[in-house]
């Protein structure tokens, strides 16, 4: 980074607000996902005044400038990759503003999401997407992506809980998008555009969202299967009871022997289960709330059934399930679980068809698959187990990877249900958002006329499937034959 610009944004942000040190432009150079390429610059502002004032630097200067906020994504959508400045807006994590009788809190966007509940919670009220890295996640980058998790099935995902927000455009304005009411019908929605925007058209420095109170009563039930199919069953047949859980988790087979390997067999040896949660304000709704799980469950062929509200019990469910990412590791000796797939969306209805789709296409292939997830929203978790190292089984991967996203497509659903874009969906969601791309690029180019804001990203990929990977396979810095074509 030229020293004039240093000394520029370092009259702004402080000696303490910004880094041009290796470790720290290392750092900052990868996100959750496989992907990695170092920045110039690391910027930690603590305005939106000191965003803007970098950004007019940027934008004279042409430089990329990449946000991100806990750097838990992945899908690579934080990773700069193609250099220049990364604007890391943890130093901007207070509620700046709360009126609980008007049911809005304008936050800023690096305020971790675990920390935000703890305090609406005071007030009775909670944030209800409940991304599996909540407790490290920013809401910033909640946004940006617009995540969700075990509840969105009930509560929906970030964008519906969105009122409004500031954020900083390419050139440095300052703007602010939306209202702090329930209702607005007034035109374009560009608070609700910047919502999965990843970073392209602005960076994102305050929120308000909307609050809804917190459930009283809860109560679970988990239920195992002989197949994954039947699991995909009992979702379906819960909804259409009709009953709306508050969240409903699905394991497949190796999800479960991955955690039981890992964490000492804390889930029972079956095909797949579901996970299911209800809650309410009132001990005698999630009773009978719970007794139709359990009834439905048993009507689709389940082994095993149980119910409860035993905290600790609920709790240790919960625990596993959360785990699986990081347990997959132990099923194969020198193999490591990866983020190729990861997270794509189909119709309830049709999760067993798509899970029974997953199986066939990992078999094929020869690849070990885990399919897990919310399955009560549609949102399935796709994780591949292989040996880094071996760039046929990458190559395997990729090709499995690709048809799973098209069964998705195929199935009406989407290549990515909470996770974002980023870089390693970028082929697939060009593909499902073919008859948009042309109006996506037209937003992209107005917004952000000098393309610095997170370039390379979205609908911009080019390349191979793999590229500027943490730890590559040589073969992988150029053309692969896995690549979709």
């Amino acid at each position: 980074m030229d020293q004039k610009i240093v000394d520029q944004i370092e009259a702004i942000v402080g000696k303490d607000g910004y880094s041009v040190e290796p470790a720290v432009l290392y750092t900052y150079g990868f996100d959750a996902s496989i992907f990695h390429r170092t920045p110039d610059m690391v910027v930690q502002p603590r305005t939106t005044e000191q965003v803007s004032e970098v950004m007019k630097i940027a934008y004279a200067n042409k430089i990329p400038v990449v946000p991100r906020g806990a750097g838990t994504g992945l899908c690579g959508s934080a990773v700069p990759i193609e250099g220049g400045i990364v604007m890391a807006m943890q130093r901007m994590n207070h509620i700046a503003r709360l009126s609980v009788a008007d049911l809005w809190v304008d936050v800023e966007a690096g305020m971790v999401y675990s920390d935000l509940n703890e305090e609406l919670a005071k007030h009775g009220f909670f944030f209800p997407p409940s991304p599996g890295s909540g407790e490290a996640c920013q809401i910033g980058g909640m946004v940006a992506t617009n995540a969700s998790g075990m509840r969105a099935v009930k509560y929906g995902a970030t964008r519906d809980f969105v009122l409004g927000l500031t954020f900083v455009k390419a050139d440095g304005e300052i703007v602010r998008a939306g209202t702090r009411t329930i209702k607005d019908s007034s035109g374009y929605q560009l608070a609700r555009l910047m919502c999965g925007s990843e970073g392209t058209l602005g960076i994102i420095t305050e929120v308000t969202l909307k609050l809804t109170t917190k459930p009283k009563k809860t109560a679970s039930c988990l239920c195992a299967f002989d197949t994954v199919e039947d699991a995909g069953k009992c979702i379906s047949a819960i909804i259409a009871r009709p009953l709306i859980p508050s969240s409903c988790e699905l394991m497949d087979s190796v999800s479960i022997e991955a955690v039981n390997k890992a964490r000492g067999n804390p889930l029972p040896d079956c095909g797949a289960l579901c996970i299911v949660e209800v809650d309410g304000e009132t001990d005698e709704v999630v009773e009978r709330d719970i007794a139709i799980v359990e009834e439905v469950a048993k009507e689709i062929g389940a082994v095993a059934v149980t119910p409860t509200r035993d905290k600790a019990l609920i709790a240790q469910w919960t625990d596993a399930r959360k785990s699986v990412m990081t347990s997959l590791s132990a099923l194969k000796p020198g193999c490591s679980s990866v983020s190729l797939a990861d997270d794509m969306g189909v119709p309830v209805s049709l999760v067993p068809v798509a899970v029974k789709a997953f199986q066939e296409i990992a078999a094929r292939y020869n690849v070990t698959v885990a399919t897990y997830g919310h399955a009560s929203d549609g949102n399935l978790h796709t994780k591949m187990v292989i040996d880094p190292t071996d760039k046929d089984e990458w190559d395997r991967g990729v090709k499995a990877v690709n048809e799973i996203f098209d069964v998705c497509i195929e199935l009406g659903g989407t290549v990515t249900g909470e996770h974002g874009v980023g870089l390693s969906k970028a082929p697939n969601f060009m593909k499902e958002r073919e008859s948009e791309i042309s109006s996506i690029r037209a937003i992209k180019k107005a917004m952000d006329p000098e393309n610095i804001l997170n370039p390379g990203k979205l609908e911009q990929w080019t390349g191979p499937f793999l590229r500027d990977l943490r730890s590559p396979c040589p073969e992988y810095m150029g053309d692969s034959p896995a690549v979709r074509e």
